[in-house]
């Protein structure tokens, strides 16, 4: 049997699972955990200590038709100076409830599209962050950037604001394939962004590129990661494309006929994944690259690697605060997400309130689960040790739960009373088994493909 027909049994093929962003996902959150328990959780957060913020700006100059994120379309500046000012006042509202001596540990501006801000908004957004928190030592700011919308003015306020890492949307190069997801951008427009930021001395670069795309090949796809490898990112995000037009009204632009088959996909990856290794990236996890001396490729070796909601990360803050509309938080307690529609939000924030309108509270099985689940996403094995140590759990009821989990996966695992390890060959199932671990339904939510 070759190997694709064992991944293909296994459900490689077919199977629609998480993304392991968290746990428990998304779908999962209710409306029983509200600003109540956000403020409860904010106010618990150990003095002196660090914390990661994201601040979530929902504006587009145009819609791609790929994109699944909470976005909305605007050719004015009138809604997007009207949502600043409610993040400074979620900030002030922030800043009253952070206990003393917080620091950033990290700083991302996402979205939508943050260098849509002007420089005068983008140098009163970071004022107003670090009146609330300053950066901590070695911290690291970070924001998403398109590069159809930077220019030097923007890239200066954003270097002066102290911008230390850059991530920009590549998704793929060819022009035919960004027609079809609504995403025009050349390489010389990419290529200039990224010499515009080290030009201001942002060295640190991610950069996003998608496989599973409409009418994408193997041809097509090295030709796209020859182009971003030679723009130098010091790590690489290789996301599957998640089809997902039920969820994302805007994706029924794409056909569905032209998208790649799961078994193409697979290929796509792997040729990709391919050309990163020969450049000297390493594999972080199952779908990132890293220099050897990112960040990233560093926690690896030391075994500090985490996920989080925007994938893998170093950063060991035991709490990330999302603010703007639709952001989601994770404390030590739980999960807590913001309104998803700006006018909700924004009616919420200026009552005096947070807009958090559902959640999750953490239970010790919900904890011991994410644990197994976050070290099969980062080091593709779960150390008995390790869940020991850190949870009141026998030793006997971790090595049933490795031992029930492995029932369906043959050879595709290895089991041991120290170890539930899942062999290289079998990586691309490590969604697949995660699942194993999870204890709630997922009939309910639509998640996306295993490849």
């Amino acid at each position: 049997m070759t190997l694709n027909s064992q991944l293909a049994q296994h459900g490689l093929f077919d199977a629609r699972v998480p993304r392991y962003t968290s746990y428990p996902t998304a779908p999962h959150f209710s409306a029983s955990i509200g600003a109540s328990e956000h403020e409860k959780w904010i106010r618990a957060i150990p003095e002196n200590g660090q914390i990661s913020l994201y601040i979530h700006v929902p504006f587009c100059r145009r819609l791609c038709w790929f994109c699944a994120c909470r976005t909305q379309g605007t050719q004015s500046e009138k809604p997007v100076l009207s949502y600043l000012e409610t993040l400074k006042t979620e900030l002030r509202h922030l800043g009253n409830m952070l206990p003393d001596g917080i620091t950033l540990s990290r700083l991302h501006w996402g979205g939508g599209t943050p260098t849509l801000l002007s420089p005068t908004m983008m140098s009163e957004l970071a004022a107003a962050i670090f009146n609330v928190v300053p950066m901590g030592e070695n911290a690291e700011f970070s924001v998403e950037i398109d590069p159809n919308e930077i220019d030097q003015h923007r890239l200066e306020a954003l270097a002066a604001a102290g911008m230390n890492r850059a991530s920009i949307g590549v998704q793929d190069f060819d022009p035919e394939i960004q027609k079809i997801i609504g995403r025009p951008q050349s390489y010389e427009i990419t290529r200039d962004a990224v010499e515009g930021l080290r030009a201001q001395g942002i060295q640190s670069l991610n950069a996003d590129i998608l496989y599973g795309l409409p009418h994408q090949n193997t041809h097509r796809i090295s030709d796209s990661v020859q182009k971003l490898l030679s723009l130098s990112p010091d790590r690489v995000a290789l996301y599957g494309y998640a089809h997902v037009p039920w969820m994302a009204k805007r994706q029924q632009m794409i056909p569905s006929d032209s998208l790649p088959s799961p078994e193409e996909r697979l290929a796509l990856f792997d040729a990709a994944q391919k050309l990163f290794n020969f450049d000297g990236y390493q594999t972080i996890g199952i779908d990132h690259f890293a220099l050897p001396s990112d960040g990233l490729a560093i926690a690896q070796r030391n075994g500090m690697l985490r996920r989080n909601f925007q994938g893998y990360t170093d950063d060991q803050a035991s709490a990330l605060i999302g603010v703007g509309a639709s952001s989601i938080s994770r404390f030590p307690q739980g999960f807590t997400q913001n309104a998803p529609a700006t006018s909700a939000h924004t009616n919420a924030v200026r009552n005096g309130s947070f807009s958090t309108h559902k959640g999750h509270a953490f239970s010790q099985d919900d904890l011991i689960r994410s644990r197994m689940i976050e070290a099969l996403m980062c080091d593709f094995e779960i150390s008995a040790d390790d869940i020991k140590q850190r949870f009141d759990i026998k030793r006997t009821d971790i090595t049933d739960m490795f031992d029930e989990a492995a029932k369906t996966f043959g050879d595709m695992v290895r089991v041991t009373p120290e170890r539930f390890f899942i062999p290289e060959y079998a990586r691309p199932l490590t969604r697949v088994i995660a699942r194993a671990f999870d204890a709630y339904d997922l009939s309910k939510a639509g998640h996306s493909s295993a490849v």
